[in-house]
């Protein structure tokens, strides 16, 4: 009887460690699986993926400005510049604007649907200007920073939160050309940017990372879902993220033109700002004439970035005006 006893609790014991190792293992314990490319490797990267896509469409002619990739989102040509060269003109900066010779950001606040949003409208020369980055420069488990913090380390003129990869075990994830995780996730929509400055939403099960890769891709996200398609709202009023509250704190990406961005992002979970639904938040980009628009991670995570300064008002409880550390960002600079 005793014995039974004795082996129950270490059964219990084991089972409890055991639980808790997966737990930490999971949410806690840093695990770094690769490093970010140098800002060297970054340009190389672009320039092949540029003739990668010069070299498709010279071999098949019959393909429109229109129609390229078959693209559901904008799909008018960027710019045949690579970016590397390097400005000659000091730029032009007040409180919500920056300009140069490959760059240019106007940031606006909004108020609407009992929220406060703050809307960037960016245009650069070359998609390379668009560039994402993880948090202590490593691809991994649980390696969480602010998004000021990792803008502040690669100088981004500009910044929001990413899709928070870290906290799936599925989805692309295509990082300045690089392929980091190429395991998707059927069902659910991935945003491709590419090196032409165009956008496009796809479900995983349409092609691998890497062939996504030799098509030009630059940058891909696995959060979803699409917010706007060919101009037209893609997400009814009771679509909504997981288990997530109807209203809340976002952030999203969008595109007006080849090179020509919009990104948005909304305060929420206080009492002078609602926060958006999934609808609301299409509609609003939507007004600002966007023609394909993704949901990226949101709530406590949202984080718009400019210049030195936090734009908004992160919150996670609506207790307290605090960033939610992530693991990557998108960026501009």
């Amino acid at each position: 009887m005793i014995k039974q006893y004795i082996t129950g609790i270490m059964c219990g014991v084991l089972l409890t460690s055991y639980t808790g190792y997966v737990l930490m293992d999971t949410f806690v314990l840093e695990d770094t699986y690769t490093s970010e490319i140098s800002d060297e490797g970054i340009m190389d990267v672009f320039a092949s993926l540029q003739d990668s896509m010069e070299t498709e469409r010279s071999n098949d002619t019959q393909q429109s400005e229109t129609s390229s990739h078959k693209q559901r989102g904008s799909s008018l040509k960027g710019s045949s510049g690579s970016g590397q060269e390097q400005d000659t003109v000091s730029p032009e900066t007040s409180e919500t604007s920056y300009s140069d010779e490959n760059i240019s950001i106007t940031l606006t606040e909004y108020t609407a649907y009992d929220t406060a949003i703050y809307a960037a409208d960016v245009t650069v020369s070359s998609a390379v200007y668009l560039k994402t980055a993880f948090a202590d420069d490593s691809y991994g488990r649980n390696i969480t920073a602010a998004t000021s913090a990792i803008a502040e380390a690669h100088e981004a003129i500009f910044a929001v939160n990413g899709d928070y990869y870290g906290a799936r075990e599925k989805g692309y994830v295509i990082r300045n050309g690089v392929v980091y995780r190429s395991v998707g996730d059927p069902g659910t929509d991935v945003l491709c940017i590419y090196a032409d400055g165009t956008m496009q939403i796809i479900d995983s099960s349409e092609a691998t990372a890497e062939e996504l890769v030799e098509n030009g891709v630059w940058q891909a996200f696995t959060f979803g879902p699409a917010l706007i398609e060919d101009g037209e709202t893609a997400v009814s009023e009771n679509d909504e993220v997981g288990k997530a509250k109807a209203s809340n704190p976002r952030t999203a990406i969008g595109i007006i033109d080849a090179n020509h961005y919009v990104f948005v992002v909304s305060d929420g979970r206080t009492d002078e700002s609602e926060g958006l639904s999934l609808y609301q938040l299409a509609e609003f980009m939507r007004s600002l004439g966007v023609k394909c628009a993704y949901n990226l991670d949101g709530g406590g995570s949202s984080t718009m970035y400019f210049m030195g300064e936090v734009i908004n008002q992160p919150t996670t409880t609506g207790n307290s005006i605090k960033e939610r550390s992530v693991s990557d960002i998108v960026y501009i600079g």
